[in-house]
Order: C-alpha cells, then sequence, then structure tokens
C-alpha cells in the first residue's frame, strides 16, 4: 500500500497491471476446478480435509523457485496446479478502492460506495454503524437471505472477474497522536479504546462474523489487515521520513497507547491479516521483530492469519536503515521474525540465495507459505468455480445499491460535528425566498469529500449541489483557487456576502495539505483563507456559518470567538453524501451529533517536535504531553466535543457497585498492585453503571453518550482521565432513556506502569459524564 513510496520500476509495473489485467476473462481466478480431472487427485483440493492438512499438501508440492515465487504481493500463477496469480494488496479503507493492484473499475462495475473517510465515521462514536460499513463492503460467508446482511460489493467486483484477490490492507488502527500527521485522517482517533473498538466492528463486517463476534467459524469472507504494526504515526515531517525513523517508545506507552488497538483487532475481531510499518520501535525495524510479531501477535494473542510488509518495507532494512548488513540478511530478519508476505520485489529477489548460503532454513519459506495459502483457503479460493459457491449469485447490481449509498449519507450526517451555534443560527430558515452565497474552495469538489485511499463513488453531491436543493437564490464564489490559497478573491466575497441573507463558508483542508508522506507543519488553515473568513464575516448581513472539511484539526480559536462567525460544523472528508449531509444539517432536516474523536490544538503545539512519541507530560521540561488522555496543555476544543441543536441531560441512575475490596492482606500504603497478582474473581467482577439520558430539546436526535474514568488524586503516570465506554441512542424530542455501561476493573480501572505492566491504583476513582460524577473506590 502506501501509494507514494515505490521504487521506479515497481511503480510502472503496477500502473501497468490494470491495462494488462483489462485483456482477461471476466470470470474470477480460483484454483481446483472440477473440469480439470487432474485436481482429483490433489489433497489440496479436497474441501471435507481440514484446511492445515490442505495446506500441507500444496506447500509440499512446490519447487523451491514456486516457493519463493509466492512471497510477494503479486504472486504468479502456478500452472501445472491449476493455481492462479493472486494479488494480496488490495484496499478498502472506507468503501472498496482501487487503490492498489487488486481491485479494478473497468468492466461491468465502475464505482464502489464510498463512506465518510474513517475519522468522521469515528465521531459518530457508534460501534454499530462501524460494523455495518464493513459488512455494506462485505458479507457474510453464509449469506442467505433470511440474514439482515445488505450484500457484499467486494465479493461482487471478485464475481465480475474484476478482482484478483480478496485480501484488504484495512483498517489503519494507528493512533493520531499529533495533529500534524497526513494519514490521521485514516485512522479512528486518538483514544486507544474507540480505536480498538473501531477495529472490532470493521474487521468483524469485513470478515463476515457477526456484530458480538464468534460466529465465524473459520471462513472469511473478505479479509482484513490492520496495519500498521506498530506506533506507526509519522510520514514525512521537516525531513525526517517514515523510512528511516526511528520511533523511542516508552514500554509504559507501547502497553496502554500503541499496542491495545492491535490487541484488540487481533483476539477479540480476529483479523487475519496484519502489516507490519515501515519505522523501527527502539532500534528495530517492526517488520524484523520477532517480539513483535511472533512472540506478541501469535503467541501471546494467538494470531491466526498472515503478516505483510508494508511496500518496499523489507529493502528499506538494508538499503536504507543499514539494519541488516546484506539484501540476504534482511530477507532472513523478517521471514525468522514471523512475517509472511512482501509487498514489493525483494523476497523474490534475494531469498533464493539467503537459501543457498544457509542462512535461511527452507522450513522458514515454508512455514510463511501455509500461513498465506491458509487465508487464500479460508476465503473458499480453492474450493472451486466460485460461480457454484454460495456466494455465486452475488453480482454487480448489489453494488452502489440503495440501502449502501443510504447508510453512506447515514455515516456522515452521524459524524458532522456541531462546534459553535451562538444565538441558535442552524438551523436555518426553509425559505425558498432566501437567499444564500455559498463560499470557499472546498465548496464544490467532490474530490476533496472522499479523503485518501478512495475508489470512485458511486455518486457525489458536493456541498455547493446540496445547497442549491434547498435554496432557489445561490451565489457561489470559490474565493480561492485552490485550498492552498495563495490569493484571495476578497473583494467578490465581500461584495456578495453583502447582498444575501446568509453566508455559508466551506474552507479548510485537502490532500494537498494533509496525505500519505505529507504530514503538516503548522495547524492553522492554509494560505489567505483566514483573511477571507474574516474579511466575508465582517461583511455580510447575519453572522456566517463556516464549514470546514479536514482530516486533522485545525486552529480556528479566531473563528471560534469570532462574534460574526455564528456556527461551525466539521466535516471530516464525509465521503459521497457528503454534501447533502451538510446541507440536511444546515437546513435542519437531521440533528447533528458527532462528537470530536481528537483534541484540537492551538498553534504553539507545534513547538512540539513530531518526533517525540511520549504520551506523558514532562513538567520540568515543559513537554506537555499528547492527547486528551496526558495532554495538559490549552486547547482549541477537547476530545469528546459536540453540540446538538437539543440539549442533552444526563443522571447516574445506579452503579451495582461503588466500592471494590482488592487485597485485605496487602500494606495499605501501596502505590498499586500488579493485575496479575489480585485474585481473579476481582477481574471477573462486573460493575453495571446506568446512565439516564434526556433529550431535552424540541428536534429529535442521535446522541453519543461517553463514560469517562478519571483519579480524584492522579499519580504520576496516570491518564487525565480515560473514556471508558461510548454508546450512541436515538431520542426523540423530551424522550427519556438508559444506557448501560458494563465495566470490569481490571480493564477500566487500570493503567500501564513504568515497565509495561497492568495495575490497578487504590484510592478514589470518579466516572463522569457530562457534568455528571459519580465516586468508586478502591480500597486495599
Amino acid at each position: 500500500m502506501e501509494l507514494l513510496h515505490r521504487l521506479s520500476l515497481m511503480t510502472v509495473f503496477f500502473l501497468a497491471l490494470p491495462l494488462v489485467y483489462g485483456s482477461e476473462s471476466t470470470q474470477p481466478p480460483f484454483s481446483c476446478d472440477s473440469s480439470n480431472p487432474s485436481t482429483k487427485s490433489y489433497a489440496f483440493c479436497k474441501t471435507s480435509l481440514p484446511i492445515k492438512e490442505r495446506v500441507q499438501d500444496l506447500v509440499s508440492r512446490l519447487t523451491l523457485d514456486e516457493k519463493i515465487s509466492q512471497l510477494v504481493n503479486s504472486a504468479p500463477p502456478i500452472p501445472r496446479l491449476g493455481i492462479p496469480g493472486y494479488e494480496w494488496w488490495s484496499e478498502a479503507l472506507h468503501g472498496v478502492a482501487n487503490a492498489g493492484p487488486g481491485i479494478r473499475f473497468d468492466g461491468t462495475i465502475q464505482a464502489a460506495t464510498s463512506f465518510p473517510q474513517v475519522i468522521l465515521t469515528a465521531a459518530s462514536f457508534d460501534a454499530h454503524i462501524w460494523y455495518r460499513i464493513g459488512q455494506a463492503s462485505h458479507c457474510h460467508y453464509y449469506c442467505y437471505r433470511a440474514s439482515h446482511v445488505i450484500g457484499t460489493e467486494a465479493r461482487a467486483v471478485y464475481n465480475a472477474g474484476q478482482a484478483k484477490g480478496m485480501t484488504f490492507w484495512a483498517p489503519n488502527i494507528n493512533i493520531f497522536r499529533d495533529p500534524r500527521w497526513g494519514r490521521g485522517q485514516e485512522t479512528p482517533g486518538e483514544d486507544p479504546s474507540v480505536t480498538g473498538k473501531y477495529a472490532v466492528a470493521y474487521v468483524r463486517g469485513v470478515q463476515g462474523d457477526s456484530f458480538e463476534g464468534g460466529k465465524l467459524e473459520g471462513h472469511l469472507q473478505a479479509s482484513a489487515c490492520c496495519k500498521h504494526f506498530t506506533a506507526y504515526d509519522l510520514d514525512n515531517w521537516k525531513g525526517v521520513n517514515r523510512f528511516l525513523f526511528d520511533a523511542r517508545v516508552t514500554m509504559q506507552d507501547l502497553a496502554d497507547t500503541y499496542q491495545p488497538p492491535f490487541q484488540s483487532c487481533v483476539q477479540e475481531g480476529r483479523a487475519s491479516g496484519i502489516m507490519c510499518g515501515y519505522n523501527r520501535v527502539n532500534g528495530v525495524p517492526s517488520c524484523a521483530d520477532h517480539n513483535l510479531l511472533s512472540k506478541t501477535a501469535r503467541r501471546e494473542w494467538g494470531f491466526r492469519g498472515y503478516i505483510t510488509s508494508d511496500c518496499d518495507a523489507v529493502s528499506i532494512i538494508h538499503d536504507s536503515q543499514g539494519y541488516a548488513k546484506s539484501p540476504e540478511d534482511a530477507v532472513v530478519d523478517v521471514l525468522k521474525a514471523g512475517m509472511d508476505v512482501n509487498c514489493g520485489s525483494y523476497l523474490l529477489k534475494h531469498t533464493k540465495k539467503a537459501v543457498k548460503q544457509k542462512k535461511l532454513p527452507v522450513s522458514e519459506v515454508d512455514r510463511a507459505l501455509h500461513n498465506l495459502f491458509s487465508v487464500r483457503m479460508r476465503l473458499g479460493l480453492f474450493d472451486g468455480n466460485p460461480v457454484q459457491q454460495v456466494f455465486g449469485s452475488v453480482g454487480s447490481h448489489q453494488v452502489c445499491s440503495q440501502e449502501h449509498q443510504a447508510l453512506a449519507l447515514e455515516a456522515a450526517r452521524n459524524g458532522i460535528v456541531l462546534l459553535k451555534n451562538s444565538a441558535k443560527l442552524l438551523p436555518l430558515p426553509k425559505k425558498r425566498t432566501l437567499s444564500l452565497a455559498v463560499i470557499g474552495p472546498n465548496a464544490n469538489s467532490p474530490q476533496t469529500l472522499l479523503g485518501n485511499y478512495a475508489g470512485p463513488p458511486c455518486k457525489s453531491v458536493t456541498p455547493l449541489q446540496a445547497l442549491q436543493s434547498y435554496v432557489k437564490d445561490v451565489i457561489y464564489q470559490p474565493g480561492c483557487d485552490a485550498v492552498k490559497c495563495p490569493s484571495a478573491a476578497i473583494d467578490k466575497a465581500i461584495e456578495i456576502a453583502r447582498r444575501v441573507d446568509y453566508v455559508v463558508l466551506v474552507m479548510g483542508l485537502d490532500q494537498t495539505e494533509e496525505r500519505e508522506a505529507h504530514d503538516r507543519v503548522h495547524l492553522g488553515l492554509p494560505g489567505k483563507q483566514q483573511e477571507l473568513i474574516t474579511s466575508v464575516a465582517k461583511a455580510a448581513k447575519k453572522p456566517v456559518v463556516l464549514v470546514l472539511l479536514s482530516g486533522g484539526p485545525v486552529d480556528i480559536s479566531s473563528a471560534k470567538y469570532e462574534k460574526n462567525i455564528g456556527s461551525i460544523l466539521w466535516a471530516g472528508y464525509p465521503g459521497e453524501a457528503g454534501g447533502t449531509a451538510l446541507a440536511e444539517i444546515i437546513f435542519g432536516d437531521h440533528n447533528p451529533g458527532g462528537r470530536l474523536p481528537v483534541t484540537w490544538y492551538p498553534q504553539d503545539f507545534i513547538k512540539v517536535p513530531m518526533t517525540d512519541m511520549r504520551m506523558r507530560p514532562e513538567p520540568l521540561s515543559g513537554y506537555p504531553g499528547r492527547t486528551y488522555r496526558f495532554y495538559k496543555g490549552e486547547k482549541v476544543f477537547e476530545f469528546g466535543y459536540g453540540l446538538s441543536y437539543s440539549k442533552y441531560a444526563y443522571k447516574f441512575s445506579s452503579v451495582t457497585q461503588s466500592m471494590l475490596q482488592l487485597n485485605q492482606s496487602a500494606a495499605e500504603t501501596v502505590e498499586y498492585m500488579l493485575v496479575s497478582e489480585l485474585d481473579q474473581k476481582l477481574c471477573k467482577k462486573k460493575v453495571s453503571v446506568i446512565v439516564a439520558v434526556k433529550n431535552q430539546g424540541e428536534m429529535a436526535g442521535k446522541h453519543p453518550v461517553l463514560l469517562f474514568v478519571r483519579k480524584e488524586k492522579p499519580s504520576d503516570g496516570s491518564p487525565v482521565k480515560q473514556l471508558v465506554g461510548f454508546q450512541s441512542i436515538h431520542l426523540n424530542a423530551g424522550e427519556n432513556a438508559e444506557v448501560e455501561f458494563v465495566l470490569s476493573p481490571c480493564e477500566h480501572l487500570t493503567r500501564a506502569n513504568e515497565v509495561g505492566l497492568t495495575v490497578i491504583e487504590p484510592g478514589l476513582h470518579v466516572l463522569a459524564v457530562g457534568d455528571e460524577e459519580y465516586p468508586i473506590t478502591i480500597m486495599v
């Protein structure tokens, strides 16, 4: 993946792939064709046998050259065994995409549903919609009509002969640690718990499991891959690039920030793929780290799947980082570490020599092949003609269905965050006689709506087009030629603003400002955007509406406090239906309820080096820490902030236990206790927390309820507060409801100590939802 870094030859090769593929048969590629008599003698084609036995048989039939050929993402066919080529690299970050060589849209299927970029979807704090999005891209292995599964776009593309693989390199579950990171838009945000729950919901949806999990039974509808393992969240900042960056991470931060999303992805989501990243962690390249790939992921977490490198991540271990002394040593390092497939050509070029030099036993190659072919078999690609299998009837008519497009709209509606609404400026009145100015470089840019790693959308409605469906008299002025806005048509914009009843400014960022391989160096709006906003707001008859499209946070402190700016909406990159969702919110057909999944920092935060991976603050040096859990500096907007057209009230209805006893034999002055040394009965205890929620407004709305916990007297290293639960509920005007959170003391009331072990601290812990608080005491 990793779209922007390629060796030049690989770039030419990958770009040429779709052109070559376009002339091929529209029949999907598969092995074990029953019409071929020779396949009957192959044990690997016998579906009655366990996959382990089938894979052993297949690998035993391969020559060394054939084995090595299968260790790269574009695995060639093995004609003598009837095995077609396979492409491991396909993308589905927020919809099936042609961002990798595995998928193309040049046949009967020309597009796929394009959901909001992940950072906006995360703002809904709704795990069910995350699951449904994964499901909308794919379908349950047993796709019976009686189920509520809405279809499978990926399988339809495969059945149409437009896919060479069913392994999708998503989700991106790295922590959005620094607001300048160009790829933060791809992630669910800065909180490890939210990120982990997003990973689980998305992976279960994609792979065909139930929302609760446990229904997969070994078969995969499609394969999801959690990336980038691990502590990868810097691309290219002030000359420091991801290929050479050595992330220095404490064991404490690894344990309670960087690793938990991957652990959840593996243990709860049961992901069938992991991608190791470019960067080194504490001196060791991620793809060559046996402790990370084999000891942690496979042995401790029980990972059962394949591990791929990021693209060209093997080559840089020798060629750029100098970690390995030779190309052959790099091959040995990654295969012995537990990696299975190389996105790139390095293993193809250097593995045989490593074997001949007796540096690499063939058994390591066989181990990798067992993992790779096991996943392909779990996908049903060695079960004969797919037309005759359970998914054979899935067709192109199920791609871009009305149901899928409606889900894309729902996801955009529920993610958009209302940041300001002075004097209830929004929603605007629905009057056809109303006049409206729509100003800004993002007002009529369909491409900006999509974010990165997007395929061609089913359709696209820009904010301008959607607003025109509400108001007849709309005047449009881009204000800037592009988002960079080196110059602005301020006089024209002012003249228009003076003539109309209301002004909507659609500003922000796009992929020229933040993307893979490009981190930001400031947090303000680009170029003359701020000057344009201020000038138009001052000239307008009424306070203006400001809409921001961006993945990362922007310092809009001036707009937050400017009286001429009445309302602010953050819409991320809202996908194909984003314009419609924005117009519905602006005119009151939808009540906004999204909440920020990241902290919005002031411009001064850029003084903190992006290369500093520490989460916790260090007061002596002035280091402020990172994310809402540890950051102690000024904020533009807090994590979890978001307004609504309604006001919601909370009350703790009941908490089953307000006092927890740890261990009577321990000294009362103990700072903390290791969870591993506690009586497991305590860890199995559940604390039920029921929160009553009331919609006190005049409009129905969907509202995320966030439950935090904090230590009354935080110790050194304790989070300021920690999200321990979230649920999204729909309430009509005036309606009450109760939300239950079930907490486990050993999971939700703990932290990591300095050596990365999970500990629980005695004393007063405070549950908080909104302004309501409830104390829980942990006694020793």
